[in-house]
């Protein structure tokens, strides 16, 4: 098994420069690059006065990772195509930096609808005792597996709420 860990280090986290309050937790959302709410989900919880990752635009000025930066044919790899690309320095980084900010992070929220990325780093924040919460604005179909998570919500409004009892028991 890899130890993830170490990625923690590799880049400087969004609160370095910040004053951490009990009122603000550092939040990593959790979507797919085709969520049209992730704009607003970023916003809402900073104007609540949390830090955010926002993958889409890295506090280090880049622009996030994305596979087209690849290859425009992304989508028709091999799998040999695939695992070759996930060694190439972009994928590289992308990696390190989204891996650094979900151990830097104090919670998720899973922005959906969402691909397996997103899953599998709402997984891992759960699997870090981390709360993750289920934002769902439109239908969707019934997961069982969310039961792992803090909750399931329509509102954001709903989460902040959350996060504000779990920073009191910090």
């Amino acid at each position: 098994m890899k130890d993830f860990k170490k990625f923690s280090l590799l880049k400087s986290s969004p609160t370095e420069t910040s004053d951490h309050t009990s009122r603000d937790m550092n939040i990593y959302v959790a979507t797919s690059w085709r969520n049209i709410y992730q704009p607003k989900v970023v916003g809402y919880f900073r104007d609540q006065g949390h830090e955010v990752y926002d993958f889409r635009n890295p506090t280090d000025g880049s622009q996030g990772f994305a596979w087209s930066q690849l290859d425009p044919n992304w989508q028709a790899w091999t799998i040999s195509e695939y695992n070759r690309c996930l060694k190439l320095p972009i994928a590289e980084t992308g990696f390190k930096n989204d891996f650094s900010n979900m151990n830097w992070a104090d919670a998720c929220v899973l922005v959906l609808p969402s691909g397996s990325s997103a899953h599998s780093e709402a997984g891992f924040m759960a699997g870090e005792k981390k709360p993750v919460f289920v934002y769902a604005p439109e239908k969707f179909e019934p997961e069982l597996m969310y039961k792992m998570f803090d909750g399931v919500f329509e509102f954001l409004e709903d989460i902040e709420v959350e996060l504000q009892l779990k920073s009191k028991i910090k």
